[in-house]
């Protein structure tokens, strides 16, 4: 079923994983079966990236993590979600921003009539380090130029792109231990979306934080992540460094948009036939 390595934070690498989770299921509404015995880790330290087409359950994998499934009615009914040690499935939403996990909206869901430094406060709520998150601030500063410079503007007047960098730099201003981000690049032109994920690389790299991706645009996500998963029907049908996902003739056709023909989509693909191996 996968290409499994030890190595780059992927399963093999067992004893340092932040972030497992074991078999969840998730339901909506008491009656919708969105997530199958889902099953992923995420080693510390590292970006692991979700991949997949629309509906597939990426974003309801992330809000199972972050607690964030109320909003919508949502529950995880089986399996565990452990982050460093502790069970956190169905845990209250800001206990898990205490513990260190914080989730990048899709869409970026900035608040649009705050300025730009008190959006960045509000991501420090949680916090009680004042003269910390006053420098703080100014380590968003540093990655985002272009957020000092409209420091004293509301975000909603804010581009597409600035306000990407915000939502970023609000999820920095918590400390977090792991970063849950969902479809960065969405809406974002590809100068822009570049630069957020070189950026993206900068905060794992230069800050530790761990790093869980959600993207439709896999070559993207495999450019900077270690691990890969992609989902399909609420489950992960395949996994594996991402080396071995960009290499991959299954990923390279419907996810990459490179066939034996060459270069085309995987919507435009009459058969998808999957692999034995996609469906033990």
């Amino acid at each position: 079923m996968t290409a499994t390595t030890t190595g780059n934070g992927g399963p093999g690498e067992s004893t340092d994983a932040l972030l497992r989770l074991n078999n969840i299921e998730v339901l909506y509404d008491d009656v919708i079966l969105v997530l199958r015995g889902l099953s992923l880790k995420v080693g510390e330290g590292r970006i692991a990236a979700l991949l997949g087409s629309n509906g597939a359950g990426k974003t309801t994998t992330l809000k199972a993590i972050s607690g964030l499934l109320y909003v919508e009615d949502g529950e995880v009914t089986d399996g565990t979600i452990v982050f460093d040690g502790q069970e956190i499935q169905n845990v209250d939403a800001h206990r898990i921003v205490e513990m260190g996990i914080f989730q990048v909206l899709e869409g970026r869901r900035v608040f649009e009539h705050l300025t730009v430094r008190e959006n960045l406060a509000a991501g420090a709520d949680t916090r009680h380090d004042r003269r910390g998150a006053e420098a703080d601030v100014e380590k968003v500063f540093h990655y985002f130029p272009a957020l000092a410079e409209r420091r004293r503007l509301t975000a909603g007047h804010l581009s597409g792109g600035e306000q990407q960098m915000l939502a970023l730099g609000r999820a920095l201003m918590a400390r977090p231990r792991m970063m849950l981000l969902d479809e960065p690049s969405l809406g974002l032109a590809p100068i822009l979306v570049e630069s957020i994920f070189e950026i993206i690389q900068r905060i794992n790299r230069d800050e530790g934080t761990t790093i869980l991706l959600v993207e439709q645009n896999a070559r993207l996500a495999l450019s900077v992540a270690d691990y890969g998963y992609v989902m399909e029907g609420g489950r992960v049908v395949m996994e594996g460094t991402a080396d071995e996902l960009r290499t991959n003739e299954d990923v390279k056709e419907f996810y990459l948009g490179l066939g034996d023909a060459g270069r085309r989509s995987y919507r435009d693909v009459k058969h998808y036939r999957r692999r034995k191996r996609w469906l033990s």
